[in-house]
């Protein structure tokens, strides 16, 4: 196969941007190719992909050709194909290509402008349709097709300050001017010939994004406006639009070389932040890599705020969805995907960038964005290094506990519902008057900014896609160590963990702060707080088969802001069924089934770290047990004696409390027989 591509040459006439991607793509797929431009504008634009596939075998050369010295050059080279990629408005090159195919008898493919190009190029028929067409756009209109029908463009709105003319420094001129409307300071009176150079100049000093030409080939300056467009960036209208030419699209001539020539697919995917979304919000790097895609993809919102006229598009996020889009278009080997934001900051860009890395295929590069989280600091005033940053938008999160723990927190937010939710939970954990604002549509012209406390967010009726700051001054302040005295938590007739043993019982648990963690015998729920308040970014599941003790757990969790604590009504083992893998676990009570629950908890997470408490020599000596059966590290029991101070009269007597058994232990995979055996 390899053989058989370096064996194909292919002849491309034309420095257009059909005739640059036509290149590009089939020299980058292997195949020779060379390209004959008429002019060294059009070899200057190719410079950039003669510096990358010139060992590929891309060979360009800069020379008006007539028919017979084309015919010269296709013996010469001896092409598979002939490619003619020359603009549609170069009749007479077109025509010479064909001669000069016909004569070598090489197959000629005549490559289609398609819609008009790149969209930034329009071919009319008219003045009158020119007007129509530009009626449509914006952005300012510099016209040079002299002061005949100028009237034609007082239909389009605002044409007093968008439309600017450049004719003849006649008084006769200046009169049809004056009579179209057009102001003194909106004619250019000026003398031809023009160069590329002071085409370009004159539409980047007026802001100039519409150049209206006619077709006027060489005498009549047409390249100088059409290379002086391109390089400034405009877009041109092209009166006395070209019969209609038959010929072949880029598509089908990419699956045509692909399936004959046996080619493979290849594409440079870039993923590019684009900011909140409005198009001052793009950096110039993310606003370049939309504009010059091939192909264009993301969600509606990102299109309608990056694509360019005329651009191909298609609309997905999934990135099942995209890849599946990328592959049903091999002509089109550069493509972006935007996604709104910075693609680090809860985007889909990881998600993305996994799935196309599973195309050997696919190139990707990753092109940075403005958070919106950044630009909703700015418009708060507020610096936002020392922010905590969540996501309620389709995640699970405990914002309590986040708020709890900094004194400035941001959450995004995917829907109303997500705020009322949101401000609700405020309320109920005691955080209802912390001071709240609210942006939306950022960077967009029905941008929102609302401000107030936690309280308004539950009547919250703006857009659902929101950013959310919350300023909890006692943030953070909570102590950094477990053992919060007893007396600050509801007990009834509930047993409670107290405080000492709690204590050593946590600090022997070691929970990391996104741990997933079960109390199992929860009692009142002061160690599943107090784990919850060291693992503020992980999870706690209470489990209690004591109805009166629910609601004791439930009162406590709220008291402490602890969020991240979920009450499990039932009896260990049975009530685990369901819960995700713990990495650590406290027993304060058993019921008697302590080999069941090690059993049930060792098989969800093999390695899980595991203390439990016990008052009687009997669960020692199950535990005991238990720990000769389990292939175990960091064994360890300890007894501990407290003793508190009592006020007797003048005096302070020691009174001990019942001794403690705290027992701890690592899962070390499987039980002890299969270590043996291993």
């Amino acid at each position: 196969m390899k053989k058989q591509q370096e064996a194909v040459k292919i002849l491309i006439f034309g420095g257009t941007t059909e005739g640059r991607r036509a290149a590009g793509y089939l020299a980058a797929a292997g195949v020779r190719v060379h390209v004959c431009v008429a002019t060294g504008y059009g070899e200057m634009l190719l410079e950039k992909d003669k510096k990358e596939l010139e060992g590929k075998g891309l060979t360009v050369s800069a020379r008006r050709m007539e028919a017979r010295e084309m015919a010269v050059w296709i013996r010469e080279f001896v092409p598979r194909y002939v490619i003619d990629a020359t603009h549609p408005y170069a009749r007479e090159v077109t025509e010479n290509i064909r001669q000069a195919c016909e004569a070598c008898q090489v197959p000629c493919l005549r490559l289609l402008r398609e819609t008009d190009g790149d969209g930034k190029e329009k071919g009319v028929a008219s003045v009158r349709e020119a007007a129509e067409f530009l009626s449509r756009t914006e952005g300012k209109i510099l016209v040079t097709t002299g002061s005949k029908d100028l009237a034609e463009y007082q239909k389009i709105p605002g044409y007093e300050e968008r439309v600017y003319v450049r004719v003849l420094p006649a008084p006769e001129s200046l009169e049809a001017c004056r009579r179209a409307g057009i102001g003194g300071d909106h004619i250019l009176a000026m003398q031809g010939p023009f160069s590329q150079e002071l085409n370009v100049a004159l539409l980047r000093q007026y802001h100039i994004q519409w150049m209206v030409t006619k077709a006027s080939g060489r005498t009549g300056g047409y390249p100088e406006k059409q290379a002086a467009a391109l390089e400034a960036g405009a877009g041109l209208v092209v009166i006395e639009k070209p019969e209609e030419e038959t010929g072949y699209s880029w598509e089908e001539i990419c699956s045509l070389l692909t399936e004959e020539l046996g080619l493979v697919p290849h594409w440079q995917v870039t993923v590019a932040g684009i900011g909140p979304g409005g198009e001052e919000g793009f950096t110039r790097e993310a606003w370049e890599a939309c504009r010059s895609a091939g192909l264009l993809i993301g969600a509606e919102r990102m299109l309608k705020a990056a694509a360019a006229l005329g651009q191909k598009t298609y609309a997905a996020y999934d990135p099942r969805e995209i890849l599946s889009c990328i592959h049903a278009h091999p002509e089109e080997e550069q493509v972006t995907v935007a996604l709104s934001g910075d693609i680090g900051f809860y985007s889909g860009a990881r998600r993305l960038e996994k799935a196309l890395g599973e195309d050997p295929r696919i190139q990707v590069r990753l092109v940075p964005g403005v958070a919106s989280a950044v630009v909703f600091a700015a418009r708060m005033g507020i610096p936002w290094e020392d922010v905590a940053f969540a996501s309620i938008h389709g995640r699970k999160c405990s914002p309590i506990s986040l708020i709890r723990e900094n004194q400035k927190t941001m959450i995004l937010a995917g829907s109303r519902e997500d705020v009322k939710e949101l401000g609700s939970l405020l309320v109920e954990f005691g955080l209802g008057g912390i001071r709240a604002v609210v942006g939306t549509r950022l960077s967009y012209p029905e941008e929102k900014i609302l401000r107030g406390d936690g309280n308004m967010l539950r009547e919250y009726d703006g857009d659902g896609l929101a950013l959310i700051y919350l300023e909890n001054l006692q943030g953070g302040k909570e102590p950094a160590v477990p053992g919060r005295p007893d007396g600050t938590f509801l007990r009834g007739e509930v047993p409670m963990t107290k405080e000492e043993v709690r204590s050593v019982s946590l600090a022997k648990l070691r929970p990391g702060r996104d741990w997933v963690i079960y109390d199992i015998g929860a009692g009142t729920g002061s160690v599943a707080v107090e784990a919850a308040l060291a693992a503020w970014q992980g999870q706690v599941y209470a489990i209690e088969r004591k109805r009166e003790a629910l609601d004791l757990i439930r009162e406590n969790a709220r008291r402490f802001g602890t969020d991240n604590v979920t009450v499990v009504p039932g009896e260990a083992p049975e009530a685990l069924d369901g819960l995700p893998a713990p990495d650590g676990v406290f027993i304060g009570g058993s019921g008697g089934k302590l080999p069941e629950i090690l059993e049930a908890v060792f098989a969800k997470n093999p390695k899980a770290r595991v203390v439990l408490n016990a008052v009687t020599l009997e669960t020692v000596a199950e535990a005991v047990a238990c720990m000769k059966k389990w292939n175990l590290q960091e064994e360890e029991v300890v007894q501990l004696n407290v003793s508190r101070a009592r006020r007797a009269g003048a005096y302070h007597l020691m009174e001990g409390q019942n001794p403690i058994y705290i027992i701890s232990m690592t899962g070390g995979g499987g039980t002890w027989e299969e270590s043996q055996d291993s």
